[in-house]
C-alpha cells in the first residue's frame, strides 16, 4: 500500500504528530494521529486496534508483533530477540518498542479472539429453584363500584408474595393492563417486581451466567424453566492489551487516571458482546434475560464495576467489600432487561476471590466429609483445602508461565498451539491444537514438555538440560533451548519459569496442609480448576511436583468451575444462600510475610526425584 500524501494544513498545525495507517488482518483500517514519539502499541490500543499482548506494552512477552508496510521504523533493542534477521528486513517489530516519528503503514496480525477454554466443569446436579420466577394472572377490569388501583389489583392476584414494586414498573402499568385486556404476565425477581408483560410469557425466562476471567470470558445463557443451557460462548476479554495479569491492569489505572474507564468499557464490551452471541445462537430475546451472574476475580470486578483497584495491589491488599452492594445488568454495559439484577458472588480476600467461592460452591467442597484439595491454575493461582469440617484457602503468586507468557516459544492455547508432548524412544509425538503445524507452545505444552524431559532423562531434576542427552539440544547465543519442532524451542529460561510458578503453587498446598495437620498422601481428591487446569496431564502435574504425589485416578480435571458455580447460582436460591456462607465455612491464609515461605519454596525448586 502506498502511503497517501499528508494533507499539508493539517500536518502544519501539528508539526509534532505523525500519521499511522493499521491494516487489519480483517481488511479493516484504521487511521489516526498521534504524538510523535508514541508507540505503535499505543497508537493502535488508543484507536481500538487490538495487538496481542502479555505483558501490557512492557516489552518483556515479546508478542505485539506488526509488519511496518510503509515508512521507516529503527530496529529496537528488543527486537533482534524477537525476529530473525530476515524478519526485521522485512520490516517486523514489536509494537510497544517502536517509537513512530514519521508516517507509517501497519501491517497487524490477526488477534486470537476465541482460545480454547474450558466451557464446562464438574458441577453438581441442583435442585431448580430459580429467583426469577413468572406469574400469569387474569385480572378483571375496573368498575365505578370497584375502584381498586392497577398495582393493588394485581397483587391481589399473587397474594402468596408480598414483592418490591419499582416505581418505573408502576409507570407502564396501567397501558400494559388495558392494551392486554387485563390479561398479563407478573415477573418477579426474589422479592422485586421487575416487570409486567402483555399476555402469557410465562413459559420464557432466561438468565446469563459468566466467568468474567482475566484472560478469557465465559457466558452460558440459561432456560431457567427446564434449567439447560441455551448457548455457551467464550472470547478474550477485551482488556487484555493492558497485560495478562491482574497486577499488570491495576498498574495501569495508577499510571493513567483515564484507565479504569477504559478497562471497565472494556469489560462492558466483552460482556456484552457475549450476551449478544449467545442470545444470537439460540434466538432468545435479549429483553427476556431477566438475571445475570457474574463470577471473576476480585480485580476483574471491580474494573468491571468502576471501583479503584489499587488498594488490593499493595499490602495490606485491601478489597472494596467481602459482599458488595446490590448491582444490575446495565452496572456491566449489558442490554438486557432494564431492571435485571447482577448476583455478585462474595470474597475471601484480594487473591481468593468470588471466581473462587464460586468454584467452591460448584466443586461441593465444604459439602464433602473427604478431605480435597482444589487448584485453580494460573498467574495468581488460588488453592482451597478442607472438608465439610474445615477448609482453608489461599492464594499462590504463580507468575504467567501457566498462561505461556513470558515463554520464548509461548502463545495461548490456540490453533497451532502445542498442547501435548509425547517422547517414545527418543521421537518426539506433539499434539497441536487444531491439528496444524506447531507455531509455539501453550501452558499445557509447556508442563507436559518438561514432564517428558525429565522421564528422558534430558532434564536433570534440578531442571538443568544435560548436555550430550539429545540430538535435539542446541545453543541460541550462550542459552541451551530443546527443540520440539523446526522453529518452537524450549530453552533453560523457560524451565526455570515453569520451575517457580511449580514451586509457589506447591508452597501454597504444603502450608494448608502444615495448617491442618494432614500430609498431602491423605487428600482424597485434587480438583485443577481454569481453562488451563482442563487440560493440564495429570501425570505431567504429579511429575514436575505441582500437585502431591498420589494415584492419578484421584486427580481430576475440575474445568471451568467459577462459571458452573455461575451457572448453580443462577439456578437456585439455595445454591446462592450456600456460596454466601462460604464466608463463614472458609479460614484465608495470607502467605505474605510468613517466615516459613522462603524456606519452603526453596525445597519446591527442584523437580521431585
Amino acid at each position: 500500500m502506498t502511503l497517501p500524501e499528508p494533507e499539508p494544513l493539517l500536518e502544519a498545525m501539528h508539526p509534532d504528530r505523525v500519521r499511522l495507517v493499521f491494516e487489519q488482518a480483517d481488511g479493516a483500517v484504521k487511521e489516526t494521529r498521534v504524538p510523535a514519539g508514541t508507540t505503535l502499541f499505543d497508537g493502535a490500543s488508543w484507536n481500538g486496534v487490538a495487538i496481542d499482548s502479555t505483558c501490557g506494552g512492557h516489552g518483556t512477552c515479546k508478542k505485539c508483533k506488526v509488519r511496518v508496510a510503509s515508512g521507516e521504523q529503527a530496529v529496537s533493542s528488543v527486537d533482534p530477540r524477537a525476529f530473525s534477521s530476515e524478519e526485521l528486513r522485512a520490516g517486523w517489530r514489536l509494537a510497544c518498542r517502536a517509537h513512530a516519528s514519521e508516517h507509517l503503514v501497519v501491517e497487524v496480525p490477526p488477534l486470537q479472539t476465541r482460545p480454547k477454554a474450558a466451557l464446562a466443569g464438574v458441577g453438581r446436579h441442583v435442585i431448580l429453584r430459580p429467583a426469577v420466577q413468572k406469574r400469569y394472572v387474569e385480572l378483571t377490569e375496573p368498575t365505578l363500584e370497584d375502584q381498586t388501583s392497577d398495582l393493588e389489583r394485581l397483587l391481589a392476584a399473587m397474594d402468596d408474595v408480598e414483592p418490591r414494586v419499582p416505581l418505573e414498573v408502576v409507570r407502564a402499568l396501567g397501558r400494559t393492563l388495558r392494551e392486554a385486556d387485563w390479561k398479563v404476565t407478573a415477573v418477579l425477581v426474589d422479592d422485586l417486581l421487575i416487570d409486567v408483560e402483555p399476555g402469557d410469557t410465562s413459559k420464557r425466562r432466561h438468565a446469563i451466567a459468566f466467568d468474567l476471567g482475566t484472560t478469557t470470558v465465559v457466558a452460558t445463557l440459561l432456560d431457567l424453566e427446564t434449567g439447560q443451557p441455551l448457548a455457551v460462548r467464550s472470547i478474550l476479554n477485551m482488556q487484555q492489551p493492558f497485560g495478562a495479569d491482574v497486577i499488570s491492569r491495576i498498574s495501569a489505572t495508577m499510571l493513567d487516571p483515564d484507565a479504569l474507564e477504559t478497562l471497565r468499557a472494556r469489560a462492558h464490551q466483552t460482556l456484552a458482546q457475549l450476551a449478544d452471541e449467545v442470545c444470537q445462537e439460540s434466538g432468545t430475546d435479549m429483553l427476556e434475560i431477566y438475571e445475570v451472574v457474574v463470577a471473576g476475580n476480585v480485580t476483574m470486578i471491580q474494573l468491571a464495576l468502576g471501583i479503584d483497584p489499587e488498594p488490593l495491589s499493595m499490602a495490606p491488599f485491601t478489597i472494596a467489600a467481602r459482599r458488595l452492594p446490590e448491582a444490575t445488568a446495565a452496572d456491566f454495559g449489558l442490554s438486557v432487561h432494564e431492571r435485571a439484577p447482577a448476583v455478585l458472588f462474595p470474597a475471601l480476600g484480594a487473591y481468593v476471590g468470588p471466581d473462587i467461592v464460586a468454584g467452591i460452591l460448584a466443586t461441593g467442597l465444604t459439602l464433602d466429609r473427604r478431605t480435597r484439595l482444589f487448584i485453580d491454575v494460573g498467574t495468581n493461582s488460588e488453592i482451597v483445602l478442607g472438608s465439610s469440617a474445615v477448609a482453608l484457602a489461599t492464594a499462590a503468586p504463580a507468575g504467567p508461565a501457566f498462561e505461556a507468557a513470558q515463554i520464548r516459544c509461548g502463545m495461548r492455547a490456540a490453533d497451532g498451539a502445542i498442547e501435548g508432548v509425547k517422547i517414545v524412544g527418543g521421537d518426539v509425538e506433539l499434539t497441536v491444537i487444531g491439528d496444524v503445524e506447531p507455531v509455539g507452545l501453550c501452558g499445557s505444552g509447556l508442563v507436559d514438555a518438561v514432564a517428558e524431559l525429565l522421564g528422558a532423562g534430558i532434564l536433570d531434576h534440578s531442571g538443568r538440560f544435560t548436555a550430550g542427552s539429545s540430538e535435539r539440544l542446541d545453543k541460541i547465543g550462550e542459552e541451551t533451548v530443546f527443540y520440539l519442532h523446526d522453529d518452537v524451542f524450549l530453552s533453560q529460561r523457560d524451565v526455570r519459569e515453569l520451575q517457580f510458578a511449580k514451586a509457589s503453587i506447591a508452597t501454597g498446598w504444603t502450608i494448608l496442609c502444615n495448617e491442618l495437620g494432614i500430609e498431602p498422601h491423605e487428600i482424597s481428591q485434587v480438583l485443577l480448576g481454569g481453562s488451563f487446569g482442563s487440560y493440564l496431564t495429570a501425570a505431567s502435574a504429579v511429575k514436575i511436583g505441582l500437585v502431591p504425589r498420589l494415584p492419578l485416578a484421584r486427580i481430576v480435571a475440575a474445568g471451568n468451575v467459577a462459571g458452573e458455580g455461575a451457572k448453580i447460582a443462577a439456578l437456585s436460591v439455595t445454591e446462592r444462600a450456600a456460596a454466601n456462607a462460604v464466608l463463614d465455612e472458609v479460614d484465608y491464609v495470607e502467605l505474605s510475610g510468613r517466615a516459613d515461605f522462603n524456606d519452603l519454596f526453596i525445597d519446591q525448586l527442584a523437580f521431585p526425584g
